[in-house]
């Protein structure tokens, strides 16, 4: 089993390794998957009708997943698939390349920052009352597999082929839950075959796709797909799967990371599984703090220029400032080391030297305020 299946099944607040959705209990989502049909060309295309422009037209491409542009030079993705400053993102069919990833402790996003500029963006949902409302969600992945028969009913159905096909499906958000340290708030949403034909479920391959909910008749971006529940089991057989269920009673399902957290699923109504969306909303402070940030005219970019193995960097300066200038050789994952401290602004240009920086293949600088 690979390691982005394994991260769709990793549990709530678990370490993140790369994987294509989580489970919750646990799974990563990927692929969309209907009730209605098993069509592998089933919205395939951009919805129409009172769809139109629902959240199709921003999404791009994140390695296998999709992303989402949010401001001119920043997109959104699912922490968990992952990637680095080597890899592009693909927009309407064009390359943008990433310079930097902002990541917060407190859910599962990454903001990246692109070199080139976004013809247009998905603006984001900032109210709080996603729960019962209506969306439109978006994924590549799995198609969907053959039934899941329990007490000669059907169930819901495995997870099939992955084809790396974008689809899009329509469900509501059913509540919104906390699931901890490092992913908190999500939007819940069930497969429980109330929705109409374009009712979905998440699979391997959806995760970091958008969710969108209109608000004042415009769609906007309110989740990144994150997980499913599961993996499930028959009591007949210990051999685990994953699959969208529109009732998990009969099953076992796995509710933890260890071998024993597995609970069979029983009650006098159907239970369907779900699929969870971090929630934009309850991040809104963090993604503003990324895509409004503003150096401001007294800390700029830092220029640099190389003298023998030695770089000069340099910056215009205020003078009631006191400065630092770190560095670092991995402006995604690597620390930044103070390398100059209490440096005092003259009004003019000020210079530093790091020495024998020159002998790296690749150094990064940044600016900040001793005081």
């Amino acid at each position: 089993m690979n390691d982005e299946k394994r991260r769709l099944r990793s549990g709530l607040g678990a370490a993140c390794i790369y994987i294509s959705l989580v489970l919750i209990g646990a799974s990563r989502a990927d692929a969309v998957l209907f009730q209605s049909t098993d069509d592998p060309n089933f919205n395939t295309t951009a919805p129409a009708g009172v769809l139109t422009n629902s959240g199709w037209q921003y999404q791009g491409r994140w390695l296998n997943f999709l992303g989402t542009p949010i401001a001119p030079q920043f997109f959104i993705v699912a922490n968990h698939v992952g990637g680095t400053t080597n890899d592009v993102f693909l927009f309407n069919g064009l390359p943008y390349h990433p310079v930097a990833a902002f990541k917060t402790f407190d859910s599962d996003l990454t903001i990246w920052q692109v070199r080139e500029t976004f013809p247009g963006y998905a603006p984001l949902y900032s109210s709080s009352d996603e729960t019962n409302k209506h969306l439109v969600v978006f994924g590549r992945g799995t198609q969907r597999g053959p039934p899941v028969v329990v007490g000669g009913q059907t169930n819901g159905w495995f997870w099939g082929t992955p084809d790396g096909v974008q689809r899009w499906g329509e469900n509501d958000v059913a509540a919104i839950a906390d699931l901890g340290v490092g992913v908190g708030d999500v939007l819940r949403v069930v497969f429980d075959g109330h929705g109409g034909s374009n009712e979905c479920h998440l699979s391997d391959g959806d995760s970091s796709g958008g969710l969108f909910i209109q608000e004042d008749g415009v769609w906007k971006l309110a989740g990144i797909n994150h997980g499913v529940d599961g993996e499930f089991s028959k009591p007949a057989d210990d051999t685990a799967f994953t699959a969208a269920l529109t009732d998990r009673r009969g099953l076992f399902q796995q509710i933890g990371p260890n071998p024993t957290d597995w609970v069979l699923v029983g009650g006098a109504q159907p239970i369907p599984s779900a699929f969870y969306s971090t929630r934009i909303s309850a991040n809104l402070d963090w993604i503003y703090s990324v895509i409004n940030f503003n150096l401001g005219s007294d800390l700029p970019t830092p220029t640099t220029r190389i003298i023998d193995s030695d770089v000069q960097v340099s910056f215009a300066s205020a003078s009631n400032r006191v400065y630092l200038v770190q560095q670092t050789t991995n402006a995604v994952d690597g620390e930044w080391i103070t390398f100059t401290n209490n440096v005092p602004g003259t009004g003019g240009t000020v210079t530093v030297v790091d020495p024998n920086a020159a002998t790296f293949p690749t150094r990064y600088y940044r600016l900040g305020f001793a005081q």
